[in-house]
């Protein structure tokens, strides 16, 4: 018997959009969780791939992949927060791995294509956005 729940094509999408917030979002914030965690404790050493200095470099990817992963999580201001990951995914697969094999850029591939995909259909019905609308 076919469930009338997910018969519903808006919803399916935005089911389908919540999961993909919580599972890029999610898993890009132990990204910056990590290099959070060693800033807390002296280690800033980190590649300088743009030429900001390397203390921007990180404290602009621990925003990117930390504050803004954990908004594009809840759905809010989504649109705004998906701009620094994306960016910061650019960055780490043309310039950091520019010159790495594809298996070693993958994941910042990967990682783009999800926030690019929601950057173009908005965080879905179950976000934070949708009920402040």
């Amino acid at each position: 018997m076919k469930s009338k729940f997910f018969s519903d094509k808006a919803i399916s999408a935005s089911l389908g959009l919540l999961l993909l917030r919580i599972v890029s979002g999610g898993t890009m914030m132990t990204h910056g969780l990590s290099k959070l965690q060693n800033v807390l404790s002296g280690n800033t050493a980190f590649a300088d791939p743009i030429g900001i200095g390397a203390l921007p470099s990180l404290y602009l990817t621990i925003f990117a992949e930390g504050l803004c992963a954990a908004l594009i999580v809840l759905g809010l201001v989504t649109r705004i927060a998906l701009i620094p990951p994306i960016v910061t995914m650019l960055v780490a697969f043309f310039i950091v791995h520019g010159a790495d094999a594809f298996n070693i850029r993958e994941l910042s591939f990967l990682f783009l294509g999800m926030f690019v995909t929601l950057f173009f259909t908005g965080p879905g019905k179950f976000s934070i956005d949708n009920r402040i609308k």
